[in-house]
Formats: C-alpha cells, structure tokens, sequence
C-alpha cells in the first residue's frame, strides 16, 4: 500500500530536573549549595534516507517521544543532555502543524535533517540561586517540558516530469515504454492507484524522471476520484505532459478532456498553470485519431507544442521525449511554497503575531476559578512543590504576573478554590 498522507503526534524530551544539594562542611550542619542543572531534552530530529519511498512505516508508529534530559546530581554535577531521536523520513517529506497550519519543513536531498520538537532545558539546580542574603537556598527547578505537537506528514514525489490525464488514457504504458518502471496496465479505470517513477534516457544522453500519476476526472480538486491523492505529487514538477486519447476509445471529446484536467490543475493550485506543458496526442494508431486530432488543433486556443504519439506502437516517442529534455534544460524549479504558503523554511518571514497571554482566567460549573496559558502552565510544571521555598517563589512569580490582582477582579475571595492543571489552591487574601 502506498501511503502518502499521515497523521503523527510528536514530543521532544523534557529537560532533566535541577538539584537541591549541599557542600558538607566541617562543623557546618549545612555548607554551600552543590546540586547541579538537568540536562536539555532530546530534540524529534527528521531526517531524509533516500532508500525510502513511502510514510509506510508511519501507519503502524504514530507517536515519537524523545527522551529527557539527566537530572542534576551533588557536587555540582549537571546532569547529561539527551540524545536526539533522528526519524527517518523519504526524500519529498513536507511536514505541517496541524493546529496551525505552519509548514515546519519541506525535505528534499539526501542527509537533510529538521526539527520537528523541542526538548526543554534542564531545570536549574540550587547552586544557581545561591545569594549574599541567602546563601544556602533549598530552590531547584525541574525541567522545561519538551514542545509537543500534531503534525501532518505529506509526501510529494520529486519528479522532472509529470504525466497527467482521464483515467485509461495511457500513462501507464508511455512510463512502460521509456522507462523500466513497470505500472499496473489493464483495461480498466484507475489501474494506477499509487504514483509510479521511472528514469528516462534520451538517445543522446540526457536523462530525467518522470512520473505516472493517478488519472484524474472532474472534481479531482475536492477529492473526487483519486484527485487529491494525485494532485499533491505534481506539485513539484517542472514539466507536465497532458496524455490525451486522441481515438476518442470511450466516447469522450479529446479537447474537452483538456480543458477539464486543465481546470483541475487550476482549481488546485495556481501555480500549477506557471509549469509548461506538452500534449502527448495518444493512440494515434487507431481509428479516427487523425480526424480527432486535425479537430483538436482547430479548437486549442493556448500555444502548446502538439506530439502525435502511439504509446503502444512507440510512434513519435522519440520525438517527444526530446522536446520534454529541451524544455527542462530551460525551465528552472518551481518552489513548492510561497511567502502566502507561510513558508519559513528556507528564509526568515517577519511578520505581526499577537502576542499571548501570560494566563487565562474561566470558571468551572462548582465556581472554581481555573488559571490557563502557555507561560503559568510551563512555569507550574518547572516548579519543584517538595521544598517550601520553592513553593513561595512560585507564588511570588505569580503575583509578578498579576494573577491575584486578576482574581480579585473576577471576584475571588478568601478560600476560594484555584484550579492550575492538576493543582488546587485556596485563594488568600
């Protein structure tokens, strides 16, 4: 089975937690602090391994977990970072976040890595909050929590050259013919239910790879048929070949067939309409072709180079392939994602992003205030709740937020319950 879209949850480690340690000294019941950092997490790292074709593997693994960093230790030891999980992924990977949208990579060559999570810091011991005025603190953070996401996977073939067309047109059988890619050929609608690749070699040497794509029908750019499952593979193409039954075999008018793929490729993308195109006029060994195609030239408004072409045969085959090889020498690569993509792979995009909130305030059905928001949710899971002291640091960095203040605006009053993640506190006044 070929899979080409997949959904995957991703975490990157967690930091090691920092440590409350103490120098022991002589006749000194407690010395100097000596408890050293966590570790940072692992990072999900995805890499590109060329000897893959598919997201197979993805169907039956769906969570990658990094793993956290060492805690810290006595004498001041910090604890070690842990090791990146490297994900291998094929060549033609695109990876989205699928809360946001965001395109987090696109990778293409062989050896290309991206990160796809985070692992958090370690959290610091207490010989980092040692002061004048308190020399000795029993203070230690635990570690930042790793990034965590959904991601969608997409895989989009890197071909030269893309072969388009209605279903039964013969795709298949011209990829056969100038390649030694073998696809499913039979006499039946969407024989190819997976793309097919193959290397083409011109008799003077050039060579490019072209491929076989699901045929399409009306529709095809809402999903009809196998469109979607087609449309996202050309994407990276710099050369489309229509296939066109120019024998009419099943009826249909061979320049209506044109305007509708054509208004399909539209539909989906407008950017497919930048690619050049060629029209490979197919069957051209049977009945009433000459006729269809004299009527096809009459009705093509566009300035597209016409190959009469017998896949079967190998009628003209020749002829074309030479004519895709001149115009790939002259077509440069398309990029895959535009600045209104939200593309920020490859280079920085500024742009305006409101900032978030420190902490949200809602209530529960038993009136129970509930803190939410990114930042008071990492610092809670960071806090250490076994040593007192941090807990009054906590409470302090709480009120440096602002948070009794906007208690007491919802209405909080002593004894109130306060709900944070899985915690629950009075309010006091």
């Amino acid at each position: 089975m070929f899979v080409d879209q997949v959904k995957v949850y991703v975490k990157g480690g967690d930091g090691g937690n920092g440590m409350v340690a103490f120098r022991r000294e002589k006749y000194v019941a407690k010395g100097g602090p000596a408890g050293g950092d966590g570790g940072k997490g692992a990072d999900v790292v995805f890499e590109v391994d060329e000897g893959l074709r598919t997201l197979m593997d993805f169907r039956y693994q769906r969570h990658f977990k990094a793993p956290r960093g060492e805690n810290g230790k006595p004498k001041s030891q910090h604890g070690r970072g842990a090791k990146d999980l490297v994900v291998k992924v094929p060549p033609g990977t695109v990876v989205r976040d699928e809360d946001t949208g965001e395109i987090i990579a696109d990778l293409t060559r062989h050896g290309e890595r991206a990160i796809i999570a985070k692992g958090g810091r370690g959290g610091r011991g207490n010989i980092r909050f040692a002061t004048p005025r308190n020399p000795a603190p029993e203070i230690a953070e635990n570690g930042e929590p790793g990034q965590e996401r959904y991601i969608v996977m997409e895989l989009k073939l890197l071909a030269d050259v893309g072969l388009v067309g209605f279903p039964s047109v013969g795709k298949s059988t011209l990829l056969s013919v100038v390649t030694s890619a073998k696809p499913k050929i039979a006499d039946y609608h969407f024989t190819t239910i997976v793309p097919n690749l193959g290397v083409v070699e011109t008799d003077d040497g050039r060579s490019f790879v072209m491929a076989d794509l699901p045929g399409l029908i009306e529709g095809a750019h809402q999903g009809a048929g196998l469109g979607l499952q087609f449309l996202r593979h050309i994407e990276r193409t710099r050369v489309i070949i229509h296939v066109i039954d120019m024998a009419s075999v099943e009826g249909r008018d061979p320049y209506q067939d044109f305007v509708t793929i054509n208004n399909e490729l539209k539909e989906y993308h407008m950017r497919l309409t930048e690619r050049p195109m060629i029209i490979a006029a197919n069957k051209m060994d049977m009945p009433d072709a000459e006729e269809n195609l004299k009527k096809f030239k009459e009705q093509l408004e566009e300035d597209i180079p016409i190959f009469p072409i017998s896949a079967a045969t190998r009628q003209g085959i020749r002829e074309l392939l030479y004519a895709v090889a001149d115009t790939l020498e002259k077509t440069p690569e398309f990029p895959l994602h535009t600045d209104e993509d939200n593309d920020t792979i490859n280079r920085v995009v500024y742009k305006y992003e409101k900032e978030k909130e420190d902490f949200i305030i809602t209530r529960d059905p038993d009136g129970a205030f509930v803190l939410s928001g990114e930042k008071i949710e990492k610092l809670f899971k960071m806090t250490d709740f076994t040593h007192d002291e941090s807990v009054r640091r906590f409470a302090r960095q709480l009120r440096g937020m602002g948070v009794d203040e906007a208690l007491r605006k919802r209405g909080a009053q002593d004894g109130d319950t306060v709900r944070l993640l899985d915690f629950e506190f009075e309010f006091i006044e």
